[in-house]
């Protein structure tokens, strides 16, 4: 028995094992971060765990989608491998004396992928059946084609390294044959100590069965390390064609059928991490910091000096030179909000409220605004069903009587697209505003292109650009997100500005009122065809929001692109870039979710400011509010699971509380407003909730087709049929 632990603990698997968390542990993270994802245990709630359990191809979750992650699953394990096998092989130096060594490296090198692949399977088969609810047969063939996809490549590196290892022993068995070669070459070289090697007593050969180690202390060193040289140098052959077909991908990426599954773009973005960690380690040693550090400052100074520019920039606006800038400063702002330029533009607004006022056929109607909040997909699915169902309530006259609608990130994809319909339905297309279409158009995936360029074009390939109104910007994953939208919409949103102005200017569209968040100072840069300075002051008079049209009306503000401004509405961190407007000094801007959302800011300011328009030409207001959460803080358990949570706690607790914390205030809001009005106000609130709120749809650009029923069965909710009624109730008075 002893013999056999012994056995046990010195074979070449075990040893391998131990290594990789005795050296070089961050080829570790990778593997940590699969394993968490695919898990559901990193950043579940914005749904990285479907990218690699439900991947996606030209819009489908089937076989070739599959065949594409394994595919991908392969390389990065091989990479792995290689990677492993240049850092490791100095310690294992009896492989070079063995047929094919880099593949029996590989075999006793499985534990970790063989354990990931099993709970990968486990997890992909279980996301399947109960999320994505696929039969069996279809779960079927998405294993199949993973296994495909994953052979094929396991095939071809083996391939690859069997012809490497025989141009190898070809090219060495001349000199090893020859004393007089073999001694000029090698037997000045010192002879191996088994202090320099690990101990190793058992390894698996290639047809899996338990060998004994050589011993290869009367080898030359440098006879082995020329062996190894040999297959290190076929290793990073085969990266640098994996990063050369990762270059090609992002420069095809345009064309639908070069946009890979996000996790196949991960995963081989990860293989290339690998081999540059492993390349920095391996050449460097200890001077791996000092390499990196110096390459960020000199990536740094490059960027000062204009030299590399990796911004994004609002589409359709233009860039000019520092001189050229609008100021961003207190004076600046302030000349944009004097107290004529807001009277004029307070009159230009009420000029659009009459006109609206007059096509609504009553002496005194209710004006209709809508809110709609931030979420993702969700929020765009949720807000397009809630609207379809007011409109259906009105017979087809929600838009006519909404004048304005507000919110952010996803909420308003919904409602942009659900106006753009209803536009394109009364100037006599044949649109159905209740088909089902509709949403699933507004749910169709937006995740995997965004991830995909993010590792494929903004990290690998050469720059491209395109062209709007004359002007030139880059391609990159927010140029990919605005692609697919306008792709799942039809191309109803593909609009500039000055497209809309007319049409909301004389009321026959309502009012779209976009905002972001300038990162600088938290100020909002609010968004619209009108003038609306009137908007950039609170009632102390201090400037805390921007007119984006006055601001860069030099810098032709309305050829911005429609398509742009709903992206600059919704940036969540990280997952789309922030976009930097040519101010001086440069400002960036994030998602308006940040600072309202709601949306209800804005309008509170809105009815403030049109308080007596209101109250003598309509009967009242009716705030729709569309929320993708339930409005009240007891959805969440308040009790610490653990020590990392109670440590976590104060640096989680604005991400925890955030929406929470802009209830509160906007609640606030509401009331204060509300005693403005009195019965001339009324608020109806339709919430997405789910029964399980633990398998609540996740706050991402992707919905699986079990978030999609979840979000559908949401307006059946008691709280949600109590407020459609209370809206049928309202509009019905005459």
């Amino acid at each position: 028995m002893k013999a056999f632990v012994k056995g046990f603990f010195y074979s070449f698997p075990i040893q391998l094992l131990l290594l990789h968390f005795k050296k070089h542990q961050v080829l570790l993270i990778f593997w940590v971060i699969l394993f968490v994802s695919v898990g559901g245990k990193f950043m579940t709630k914005y749904g990285v765990d479907s990218l690699f359990l439900a991947p996606e191809y030209l819009g489908k979750i089937d076989f070739f989608a599959a065949a594409i992650v394994g595919i991908s699953m392969g390389i990065f394990i091989m990479s792995w491998n290689i990677t492993c096998f240049i850092l490791f092989s100095r310690y294992f130096l009896f492989l070079a004396t063995t047929s094919n060594p880099f593949l029996k490296f590989c075999i006793n090198n499985a534990i970790i992928p063989l354990i990931f692949l099993s709970y990968y399977g486990y997890n992909a088969v279980s996301y399947a059946y109960y999320d994505e609810l696929l039969s069996s047969r279809e779960i079927f063939w998405l294993v199949v084609g993973f296994i495909d996809g994953f052979i094929i490549i396991l095939l071809i590196s083996f391939v690859y390294f069997f012809g490497a290892g025989k141009t190898i022993v070809r090219r060495l068995t001349p000199v090893i044959n020859d004393p007089v070669l073999f001694k000029a070459q090698f037997s000045k070289s010192e002879k191996v100590r088994e202090s320099r090697m690990i101990r190793v007593k058992y390894y698996f050969t290639a047809t899996f069965e338990l060998k004994k180690v050589r011993d290869v202390s009367h080898y030359s060193r440098d006879f082995l390390s020329t062996i190894f040289s040999r297959h290190h140098f076929a290793g990073v052959l085969s990266i640098l064609i994996a990063f050369i077909f990762l270059m090609i991908t992002g420069y095809f990426i345009d064309d639908s059928f070069f946009q890979l599954p996000a996790a196949a773009g991960v995963t081989i973005f990860f293989a290339i991490l690998i081999a540059v960690s492993g390349a920095i380690s391996y050449f460097l040693q200890n001077w791996s910091l000092l390499f990196l550090l110096l390459a960020f400052w000199g990536s740094n100074y490059l960027y000062e000096k204009g030299v590399i520019d990796i911004t994004n920039k609002a589409f359709g606006l233009k860039y000019v030179a520092k001189n050229e800038r609008p100021a961003y400063n207190e004076e600046y702002l302030s000349a944009l909000s004097t107290d004529e330029k807001m009277a004029s533009d307070k009159e230009n607004m009420e000029a659009v409220l009459n006109r609206w006022k007059a096509k609504q056929g009553v002496y005194k109607p209710y004006m209709v605004i809508i809110n709609t909040s931030g979420g993702g997909s969700r929020s765009a699915t949720f807000t397009m069903r809630i609207l379809q169902r007011l409109d259906s309530i009105l017979n087809g006259s929600l838009m006519q009587r909404t004048t304005m609608i507000s919110g952010a990130s996803g909420g308003m994809l919904g409602a942009a697209y659900f106006r753009a319909l209803d536009h394109a339905k009364q100037t006599g297309s044949t649109i159905n505003l209740q088909d089902t279409q509709y949403v699933n158009d507004i749910s169709k995936d937006l995740l995997n292109p965004i991830i995909t360029n993010l590792v494929a074009r903004d990290l690998a390939s050469p720059v491209q650009q395109f062209e709007i109104s004359g002007k030139y910007y880059s391609k990159d994953r927010a140029f990919a997100f605005e692609n697919k939208l306008n792709e799942n919409t039809k191309g109803l949103l593909n609009l500039q500005l000055k497209d809309l102005y007319l049409l909301e200017k004389e009321a026959k569209i309502p009012l779209l009122l976009l905002s972001s968040v300038v990162t600088q100072d938290a100020r909002k840069m609010l968004i619209s065809t009108q003038p609306i300075s009137f908007l950039m002051r609170n009632k102390s008079q201090e400037v805390d929001a921007v007119d984006f049209g006055a601001m860069f009306k030099n810098l032709e503000a309305e050829d911005l692109r429609l398509l742009t401004a709903l992206r600059m509405n919704a940036t969540f961190p990280y997952v789309l870039p922030n976009v930097w407007l040519p101010t001086e000094p440069v400002v960036d801007i994030m998602d308006a979710g940040l600072r309202d959302n709601f949306g209800v800011e804005s309008t509170m300011r809105y009815l403030q400011v049109f308080e007596s328009w209101i109250k003598k030409n309509t009967k009242g207001v009716i705030l729709i509010q569309i929320t993708d959460r339930r409005k009240s803080g007891w959805d969440q358990p308040f009790a610490s699971s653990g020590i990392t949570d109670i440590l976590m706690r104060p640096m989680m607790f604005f991400q925890s509380n955030w929406h929470k914390l802009q209830d509160y205030s906007q609640n606030d809001l509401y009331d204060a407003m509300k005693t403005l009005y009195g019965p001339q106000l009324q608020r109806i609130v339709f919430q997405y909730t789910s029964d399980e709120e633990e398998k609540a749809a996740a706050l991402n650009f992707h919905l699986t087709k079990r978030e999609k029923q979840d979000i559908f069965q949401s307006l059946f909710s008691v709280h949600n049929q109590k407020s459609f009624q209370t809206f049928r109730a309202l509009t019905a008075q005459k």
